[in-house]
């Protein structure tokens, strides 16, 4: 999903200034410092004393800024009241000082320690690991399997089993729990197989009682014939 810009909450942030106080700020020199904290994304501390029609307002360094409801958490916020009063962790992501504005973010923060928690379970992954999911979603191609902690990785049609599949809703359900194998880590992306966990498995003839294993080499000699031949 592509990163927001301001222009996901324009109309927002432009409708709650309507109600705004634009005089001009006594304290003029403060944009130069919130512009370097833009740049920085210095996290600053800030208390919430208004709620306003799209968002909230809370002071910082005695300048009025303002948290569009969108940027307050990342989860839905439903009751802006329930904000008043109450201090949170923000970082400057507007600084116009020509139009007086200064906006904040929560939700920021709690977006950029998602990716960093993301990125430590994605650096935990490796080829070769077997791990335990559940089904996400299922496309003609495949399906995607949640693997806990905000990671997920493909199940390419080709990898369901080592039987012929041509749709995977036909053999996979949505919330089935499976495990599977880490084939490959590109890009962030993950690829896994539940066809290399059938593979080597031990097969057994029931007509004759004895277990074969194939090795993929030919022979035509008696012992070569009975090598393999486990008896029960």
């Amino acid at each position: 999903m592509a990163e927001e810009t301001m222009k996901d909450f324009e109309k927002e942030l432009e409708e709650s200034y309507k109600n705004m106080d634009t005089k001009e700020d006594p304290q003029a020199n403060k944009w130069e410092v919130f512009e370097q904290m833009l740049a920085d994304k210095t996290v600053s501390k800030v208390k919430i004393t208004e709620v306003v029609k799209g968002g909230c307002i809370a002071f910082l360094e005695e300048v009025r800024g303002f948290i569009p409801a969108s940027q307050l958490s990342s989860q839905y916020v439903e009751n802006l009241d329930d904000y008043l009063g109450k201090s949170l962790e923000v970082v400057v992501i507007t600084a116009e000082p020509a139009k007086k504005k200064l906006v904040l973010s929560h939700r920021a923060l709690e977006k950029e320690e998602a990716k960093k928690e993301r990125q430590a379970k994605l650096d935990s992954v490796k080829v070769g690991d077997v791990l335990e999911g559940k089904v996400d979603s299922i496309k003609d191609y495949g399906a995607f399997i949640d693997l806990g902690d905000g990671i997920s990785g493909l199940l390419h049609v080709s990898q369901i089993s080592n039987q012929r599949v041509k749709n995977p809703a036909a053999v996979l359900k949505e919330g089935e729990s499976i495990k599977v194998k880490v084939t490959g880590i590109k890009d962030g992306k993950i690829s896994l197989s539940k066809k290399a966990l059938e593979e080597n498995v031990e097969q057994k003839d029931p007509s004759r009682g004895f277990k074969y294993v194939e090795k993929g080499v030919a022979s035509t000699s008696l012992a070569g014939l009975l090598k393999d031949i486990k008896l029960d």
